[in-house]
């Protein structure tokens, strides 16, 4: 991955100050070998030092983002919903590889929307853009039918487990033969986490050390002990 600093004022939030513009950096994410491969391809994030977490790439998006492309063939001409998406890499690959991506964050965080919105057309991406908050059933929520379910870190706040959980549920029990993939740091949460699981009738299909399918020179840069999930309704 490469990190330099935005000196372009065209990828400059629009209407942000001199020391917003200041604060925000451009980050590359390359997928696949263009040497060796038609279909590489780089994904271009904007990230703010402004925010607290919203709009930072943080490892988990990267180990997530890395299996959604090595695991495209799944990804193509199926419905995909990111929560919690910030800034949206792994979501933004999903669409390039052919997904119809709907990307999700918290509807009280306007500047974080705005931001997925800007990223998604800087890569030439048709995304939707939806404010969705776990655990709120608006008309929001009832519209998504999606096949495919991403969630990078967003098991980082046990308060918010439970809504996260019951918003999972939700929306595999309106997809039939859906699936929640999901990227975490293995924290002290995780027996909450599966007596969520197991609370709301899910079940985890496959696990995985996020390390073991990421290629070295990304693998390098990154750190923690990362798991990627695959969780789906219980029979």
């Amino acid at each position: 991955m490469e990190v330099t600093e935005d000196d372009d004022d065209d990828d400059s939030p629009v209407g942000s100050s001199s020391a917003d513009q200041d604060m925000t950096t451009i980050s590359h994410h390359s997928f696949g070998n263009s040497t060796e491969s038609h279909d590489a391809f780089s994904i271009t994030i904007i990230e703010s030092m402004k925010e607290d977490y919203g709009l930072f790439v943080w490892p988990c998006s990267i180990v997530l983002a890395e299996y959604v492309w090595q695991q495209k063939s799944r990804f193509s001409g199926v419905s995909v919903v990111e929560l919690g998406a910030g800034t949206s890499l792994p979501g933004l690959v999903a669409a390039k590889v052919g997904a119809d991506v709907t990307l999700t964050d918290d509807s009280n965080r306007p500047e974080v929307l705005s931001n997925m919105t800007r990223v998604s057309n800087l890569n030439n991406l048709n995304c939707k853009v939806m404010g969705l908050t776990w655990g709120v059933w608006d008309a929001t929520i009832f519209s998504l039918h999606p096949k495919i379910i991403l969630g990078a870190d967003v098991l980082y706040d046990t308060s918010a487990f439970e809504d996260l959980f019951s918003t999972v549920t939700f929306l595999l029990q309106h997809s039939p033969e859906s699936v929640f993939i999901t990227t975490y740091h293995n924290r002290s949460g995780h027996h909450l986490i599966e007596f969520l699981m197991a609370k709301w009738g899910l079940r985890c299909i496959k696990l995985l050390d996020g390390f073991s399918f990421m290629p070295s020179h990304k693998a390098s840069g990154l750190n923690g002990n990362i798991q990627l999930a695959e969780i789906v309704l219980k029979l």
